[in-house]
């Protein structure tokens, strides 16, 4: 798929989602926040089976070759892992609120304070490593 497919694709998938979210925020129906999510997990099970889909394509030409991008697609499986996680515990929290058990914040914030920091680490590192080969100025 070319990126302007899947950018594309992701943006609609985040259209969908905001306009799932702003309809039970208004209050004009009464879903259940696990179906407002359903955008974002229809979305990062697609990326998931795309990372999977290229480490077992690199497993197959040899490991040694490709410790890299094992790393890398290792480091995906796990971000997407976190990011699931988040929805799934922000869902519990924003349904379950006149329960008994409510979960503290910190409890909820923990996924994305722990895919945060690195996230920013591997975004800094990426645009070092790129801008330092293309300065045309």
């Amino acid at each position: 798929m070319a990126i302007l497919h899947r950018a594309l694709f992701t943006w609609f998938i985040f259209l969908v989602f905001l306009i799932l979210l702003c309809l039970r925020l208004e209050s004009r129906t009464h879903w259940n926040w696990f179906i407002v999510f359903i955008p974002m997990w229809v979305y990062d099970s697609i990326l998931l089976i795309y990372v999977l889909f290229h480490m077992v394509s690199h497993c197959r030409n040899g490991i040694e070759r490709f410790r890299g991008t094992i790393n890398k697609n290792v480091w995906y499986i796990a971000a997407i892992g976190l990011k699931m996680a988040a929805q799934i515990i922000i869902c519990i929290k924003l349904e379950y609120t006149s329960s008994r058990v409510t979960l503290p914040i910190y409890v909820v914030m923990t996924p994305i304070w722990m895919l945060l920091p690195v996230l920013c680490v591997e975004v800094f590192m990426h645009l070092i490593k790129h801008s330092s080969g293309s300065s045309r100025y």
